[in-house]
């Protein structure tokens, strides 16, 4: 059974890569924009690449203990507490949402980049390098509790 001719695809279509539906192993991929990393380079912009999202996903971390951090010295009525806090939140999603997008690339070096960042971001700030440890304190009937102790 023979098909009739295929018809090439319209001059105006722009070529579109395929997409990955499950994660791969391999550098070129695009990561956010498009063309990047791609083949450029070879593997040299792909550590790039991968360096660019671990930093990403670290300060999206860090920005969070900072809000975190902010929010209990804060004071309701401090509006210029407040305008920083909501600066800092909306850089914080932005930057997560890029990380996210990042993700969906489906590569497997771009997702364990993403996990190690994550990771590098929450023990940096956990460990009071990057200024004050940031202590998880529960507040109760206006009480300040530590997670660990027990509750009155």
């Amino acid at each position: 059974m023979t098909m009739g001719p295929t018809m090439p695809p319209p001059m105006d279509m722009p070529y579109m890569p395929a997409m990955h539906m499950a994660f791969f192993w391999g550098h070129r991929v695009e990561v956010l924009f498009s063309n990047w990393p791609g083949d450029r380079d070879g593997v040299g912009m792909y550590v790039l690449c991968l360096l660019v999202v671990l930093v990403l996903a670290a300060l999206v971390e860090v920005l969070s203990a900072w809000s975190r951090g902010l929010s209990r010295r804060s004071h309701d009525s401090d509006a210029l507490g407040t305008l920083l806090m909501t600066a800092i939140h909306v850089v914080k999603v932005g930057l997560s949402y890029l990380v996210m997008l990042a993700t969906m690339s489906f590569n497997g070096g771009v997702f364990l980049a993403v996990l190690a960042g994550h990771a590098a971001g929450f023990f940096l700030s956990r460990r009071g390098v990057l200024g004050h440890a940031a202590r998880d304190d529960v507040h109760t009937n206006g009480a300040l509790h530590h997670p660990s102790e027990p509750k009155p």
